[in-house]
This record gives C-alpha cells, sequence and structure tokens, in this order.
C-alpha cells in the first residue's frame, strides 16, 4: 500500500472511530432508524450536488444504470449496519462498539471464501477461530439478555459487522465498474429512500436537543458524505481486503475520543480482547503469516 493511501486509510479511520461518539450524543433522543434516516439524507444532500458537479450526466447516469446493485448495497453498507450501531449506542461504549467492528474483516474473509471460492489457509481459519475468541472473551460477562443487558447490543454490532463484510465482496463483484462517488452516493440515497417512511413513523415526540442534531449532522456530512467518498475510493485502489482492513485503527479512535469527550472507560478486560480479536483479524486477512490468494 502506498504512503498517500495508508495516509487516506488512517484519515478514514479517525472520522469513523469518532462516528461512535457522535452516535453516543443522538442515539438516545432520535432513535436508531430516525437516527440512521437523518445521516444518510444529509449525506445524499452532500452528495448528489458533488456527483453532479464532478461528473455531470455522466455520474447521475451510473445512479440509473446500477441501481439494482446499489439499492442492495445501500441496505448492506447503510441502513442495516447505521441502525444497528445506533441500537448498540444506546447501552453499549464507543469503544467496545468499535472493537466489535473490528470484525468486518474476519465476515469479509468467510464471504470471500464461501461466495469467491477463495481459499482459506490453515493460518488463515486459525485466525477466525482466535478472532470469534476475542469477541467471545469480550462479551462473556456483559451478554446478558435482560432488561438493561447489553446483549443485543453486542449481536447487533456483529449483525453490522457481518453486513459490512458481505458489501464489500458484493461491491467487488458488482460495482467495480461504477465510480467510487457515484457508489457513495447511491448507497446514501437509496438508503435514505428505503428509511424515510420508518423514520416518519418513529420519529421522536419530542423534538432532540442541539447536541443530539450536532451528532447527527456530523455524522451525516463528516462520518457518511466525506468518509464514503475515501472509503470507496480505496476500494477501487487498493481493494476490499486492504480497506477494511481499515477496522484495524477505528478502535484506536474511537477509544481516545470516548475517552476525551464522553470519559469513557477503558479497561484491561477491552485491551486484552481488542488485541485478541486484532491478532485474529490481522491472520485471517493474511496480513499475518501469509500472502493474500
Amino acid at each position: 500500500m502506498k504512503a498517500f493511501d495508508f495516509g487516506e486509510l488512517t484519515l478514514l479511520a479517525a472520522i469513523w472511530g469518532a462516528s461512535f461518539l457522535f452516535m453516543r450524543l443522538g442515539a438516545h433522543e432520535f432513535g436508531p432508524i430516525a437516527m440512521a434516516a437523518m445521516r444518510v439524507t444529509g449525506a445524499s444532500l452532500m452528495l448528489l450536488p458533488l456527483l453532479a458537479l464532478r461528473s455531470g450526466q455522466a455520474g447521475l447516469g451510473q445512479l440509473r444504470t446500477a441501481w439494482r446493485p446499489l439499492f442492495l448495497v445501500s441496505l448492506m453498507n447503510c441502513s442495516l449496519p447505521f441502525i444497528c450501531f445506533s441500537y448498540a449506542a444506546l447501552s453499549i461504549t464507543a469503544g467496545l462498539s468499535s472493537i466489535m467492528n473490528a470484525t468486518t474483516p474476519l465476515f469479509g474473509a468467510i464471504v470471500a471464501w464461501i461466495w469467491l471460492s477463495q481459499r482459506l489457509s490453515p493460518l488463515r481459519m486459525l485466525g477466525l477461530a482466535i478472532g470469534f475468541a476475542g469477541v467471545i472473551f469480550l462479551a462473556w460477562d456483559k451478554a446478558s439478555f435482560k432488561t438493561g443487558g447489553s446483549g443485543w447490543a453486542i449481536v447487533a454490532c456483529l449483525v453490522a459487522a457481518a453486513s459490512y463484510g458481505v458489501a464489500a465482496i458484493f461491491n467487488k463483484r458488482y460495482l467495480s465498474h461504477v465510480a467510487p462517488l457515484a457508489v457513495a452516493t447511491g448507497s446514501q440515497m437509496f438508503s435514505a429512500l428505503t428509511l424515510a417512511v420508518p423514520a416518519a413513523l418513529l420519529w421522536p415526540a419530542v423534538n432532540p436537543s442541539a447536541q443530539a442534531w450536532m451528532g447527527v449532522t456530523l455524522l451525516a456530512l463528516l462520518c457518511s458524505g466525506v468518509a464514503y467518498i475515501l472509503f470507496f475510493r480505496l476500494m477501487s485502489r487498493v481493494g476490499p481486503t486492504n480497506t477494511i482492513a481499515v477496522t484495524f485503527l477505528i478502535p484506536v479512535f474511537a477509544v481516545v475520543w470516548g475517552f476525551a469527550f464522553l470519559g469513557e472507560a477503558f479497561n484491561l478486560q477491552m485491551a486484552i480482547g481488542c488485541a485478541i480479536v486484532l491478532a485474529g483479524t490481522a491472520l485471517a486477512v493474511g496480513l499475518i503469516g501469509a500472502k493474500n490468494p
């Protein structure tokens, strides 16, 4: 990976690490579905004019011709994971959510193995086992499914991570010919259309505070608008396996932002669990001990 690409990858990690902070700021007041809808709607309003300005009719034409795969990517890469992580923000810290998000490459490796018939060496299979063992270690004393427990929040994070993993492989297979900006715009736009009615029905009875609005605005413009331009541009240049490795860096930034702005603690169990998850992921995607197939 070139130095410029790694710089963009680090910037993307910093932005997406902050997304867990912003969700914590607004999820309780907006609710998961309304927050996800506002996030993709704001991003669409930012990206559509940009696509029209930079690519003209050709860019907008790609939205029409590739609308089916773009719609599916919008569900897997925006609607479902945004709702899941917003739901998780109601009961677990930004740091823990981001560590669960770091399992995305594990799911991506499994999907590539099943769908693209990419070979999994014994070392990579060991990495998958280690990575998921780290998740179990982290969730063991937290996964209570009783009222007030965080079990469903952890499940929601894992569902979101799996959805991201599927989306990365789907994008490689069906949207590699579409411009990155058009993919970013289309995924946000179709997600906004999908979530419009549910969000209207579940809109909070009390108008959210200025802090909550600030959180959702930053999610929309920075963590979806700017970040997805970086994400799909990296996907086109360095491939899905290298790009989703951004999840290695996200927990670092999420923990720092959570500690600095929300006073969230980062205890020894989280540190050990994070190290296990990241080590297993590195093995599973071939960053340690083996070359990519």
